[in-house]
């Protein structure tokens, strides 16, 4: 059976696209690249348009091969992956609001981001169209059967938290489907970085979504890098490392709380809370902001480590490691706790691994995927970590994961401490008088984060594509509350977590 790179090598390889091979492939070769996810010998990490064209970034997970097919359509259709492969149909659906690119044969077209409010139709395509500013109906799938109401939930929400909204089907208490509807967040990012300078495209990467703004301003700058062929310095390699071990810390604290707290076991939420906001002060000390922002730039960091911030960081992981285990056996051990948890929200290993579900939505549900250990993207081929692994893909399969997790980024953490090498920590790096495209994958805290980008001559931002990982979980979210009560949807929906603005873009 041809490969990934057979794939790629039978279409127009383009020049200057690191660190992965992309290539022009004919119909024929991209309805091949199809017919290996439908059969689930690929992954799908990414499916987005520009005008004139739609690509498709491919991971080929046994040979570890990644590479990325694009096929021109001048006509603004193409082929739909959806309709062999579900994963790629919202992929698809805002690839048409944005650019007007219609998958033929798609089993789904509504539109997606586009809710009527733009004043414009396809605002990234060459054929913008001005149109009214006014909010259409939109068609829920239809649920027949005897005694079956609907509940529609947000898209505001009682709390600060983004806007989504949720429609319930029940039969009773039990919910016969949910349909989810997004796009309430999205603010334009990748039409904010079209002709943006490196500088400026890099703070709104780290906009994308602000709980994991160091890991979109890693995978943005990984891609910059690798696009213009910049040797980031040891120290500042490290440092980010280092960062993203504690944003991923920081959110997995304060996710096991309010996990707890939506069983309505407030004491876990209060502690796992302390803790976050321990690590939040203790990222402020070492880097001058709580959540890292703008630290992780493209060429190194911006932020020194200190000796005061290095002394910050070992009080807190000492801390944390004195009290977190017993916020553990409390979780194990209060029954009434592990009554909602366990058999809740169980999503299912086959679809787990046919959306390649990332971070602990897949991790719990037995998909062993992580960026760090299977593309080992420095310095993380230098530390020893485990991934976890769980197979229940229930509720507390998922606090399971993120606790040993947490375990993990402590040990990571002080192994970054020991080794971390002396030197500078950004490298400036000279402007292009040719097109580059770069590519990155790598692992946030709730699974990999995908950054594409092309570099024009003067070193403006051509076109940038960022893919959340809630991508491929939100549905997931569908499937793992039916034959559940209403009752326990926010605790499913809290121990995916999935981001709004980060799917919204």
């Amino acid at each position: 059976m041809p490969g990934l790179i057979d794939l790629i090598l039978a279409g127009q390889r383009v020049e200057n696209h690191f660190p992965w091979s992309r290539a022009v492939v004919t119909p024929k070769k991209w309805g091949f690249a199809v017919e290996q996810l439908a059969e689930g010998h690929w992954s799908l990490l990414g499916l987005w348009g520009e005008p004139g064209a739609v690509h498709m970034a491919l991971l080929d997970e046994s040979a570890g091969d990644i590479g990325v097919a694009s096929l021109e359509c001048p006509s603004g259709r193409y082929p739909s992956v959806g309709r062999l492969h579900p994963p790629a149909l919202r992929l698809e659906r805002a690839a048409a609001d944005l650019f007007g690119l219609l998958p033929q044969g798609a089993p789904d077209t509504r539109q997606w981001l586009d809710h009527g409010h733009w004043g414009v139709s396809y605002p990234l395509s060459t054929r913008v169209r001005t149109s009214a500013a006014t909010a259409f109906p939109y068609s829920f799938l239809p649920a027949e059967g005897e005694s079956l109401h609907q509940i529609p939930v947000g898209p505001v929400h009682a709390g600060i938290i983004e806007p989504g909204h949720f429609r319930f089907t029940a039969s009773g208490e039990t919910v016969v489907r949910l349909e989810q509807r997004l796009g309430y967040a999205h603010k334009g990012i990748e039409g904010l970085m079209a002709g943006s300078d490196i500088d400026r495209a890099a703070k709104l990467a780290g906009r994308t979504s602000g709980d994991s703004t160091v890991a979109y301003s890693l995978a943005f700058a990984r891609a910059v890098e690798a696009a213009l062929g910049v040797q980031v310095p040891p120290r500042a390699v490290w440092l980010r490392a280092l960062m993203a071990e504690l944003e991923r810390l920081a959110n997995h604290l304060g996710d096991i709380g309010a996990i707890c707290n939506d069983a309505a076991f407030a004491l876990m939420h209060a502690h796992c809370g302390v803790l976050r906001e321990r690590v939040l002060r203790a990222s402020d000390a070492a880097f001058g902001h709580r959540l890292m922002r703008d630290c992780i730039v493209p060429g190194g960091v911006a932020s020194f480590l200190s000796d005061e911030g290095t002394t910050a960081l070992r009080s807190l992981i000492a801390e944390i490691r004195q009290r977190f285990p017993a916020l553990v056996e409390l979780y194990d051990n209060t029954a009434s706790l592990q009554d909602r948890t366990v058999a809740t929200g169980r999503l299912k290993v086959e679809l787990a691994r046919q959306y390649r579900a990332g971070g602990y939505v897949g991790r719990a549900s037995g998909r062993d995927f992580d960026a760090r250990r299977n593309l080992a993207y420095p310095p993380y081929g230098e530390l020893a970590f485990d991934v976890p692994l769980l197979q229940e893909g229930d509720v507390n399969a998922r606090v399971w994961i993120r606790i040993h997790e947490v375990e993990q980024s402590l040990s990571l953490i002080e192994q970054v401490l020991r080794q971390l090498p002396d030197g500078p920590i950004r490298v400036d790096f000279a402007q292009t008088n040719r097109s580059h495209e770069g590519m990155a994958l790598v692992e946030g805290f709730r699974g990999d984060i995908l950054a594409w980008l092309r570099i024009g001559k003067g070193g403006l931002v051509e076109r940038c594509h960022l893919r959340d990982p809630s991508w491929f979980q939100w549905p997931l979210l569908e499937a793992a509350i039916e034959g559940n009560i209403v009752a326990d949807f926010p605790l499913c929906n809290k121990s995916f977590n999935c981001s709004y603005s980060g799917h919204d873009l």
